[in-house]
């Protein structure tokens, strides 16, 4: 379990910094570039690594919904959204918004068990998680936002 909460905070951090670098990207050449350098450069080191890593066997499929073959393409548009939501909001107010919207649709498929997941009830620790994580989000993002008053736009001028 320790390792997957590592792995969890790694892959965390990795999506910020790569999300930052895009919006960084975007501003120079644009949305669709972008996304385009993201995924044909991770497609090569996804590639060369899973070639070292699993050598022939890496194109090994086993018994697979024909659908879950299409998640690439999901790829796009993650790319695509927090890129330019990233652009639009910043990092961190981006990335939250990202990580609640990713927390409401696993508890969502979690609970109904879709997409091959094994159903988990719902309980009220659940939404007491949910409260505290989208009030933790909440409290982070508005507690640095100050409204300019009259009278400080008056003295600034």
């Amino acid at each position: 379990m320790a390792i997957g909460m590592m792995l969890a905070i790694f892959g965390g951090m990795l999506v910020c910094v790569q999300n930052t670098f895009n919006a960084n990207v975007k501003k120079r050449v644009g949305a669709w570039a972008t996304t385009t350098l993201v995924l044909c450069l991770g497609f090569l080191a996804s590639l060369l690594i899973g070639l070292f890593q699993e050598g022939g066997g890496l194109f090994r499929v086993e018994e697979m919904e024909t659908w879950y073959w299409f998640s690439g393409i999901l790829g796009v548009g993650v790319v695509m959204s927090v890129t330019q939501g990233v652009e639009r909001l910043g990092p961190s107010y981006a990335i939250s918004i990202v990580m609640v919207s990713q927390i409401l649709f696993a508890l969502l498929w979690d609970t109904l068990g879709w997409f091959g997941l094994t159903a988990v009830p719902f309980t009220w620790k659940t939404v007491v998680g949910i409260v505290l994580i989208v009030g933790g989000v909440l409290v982070f993002q508005l507690s640095g936002k100050v409204k300019p008053t009259r009278a400080s736009m008056n003295r600034a001028s």
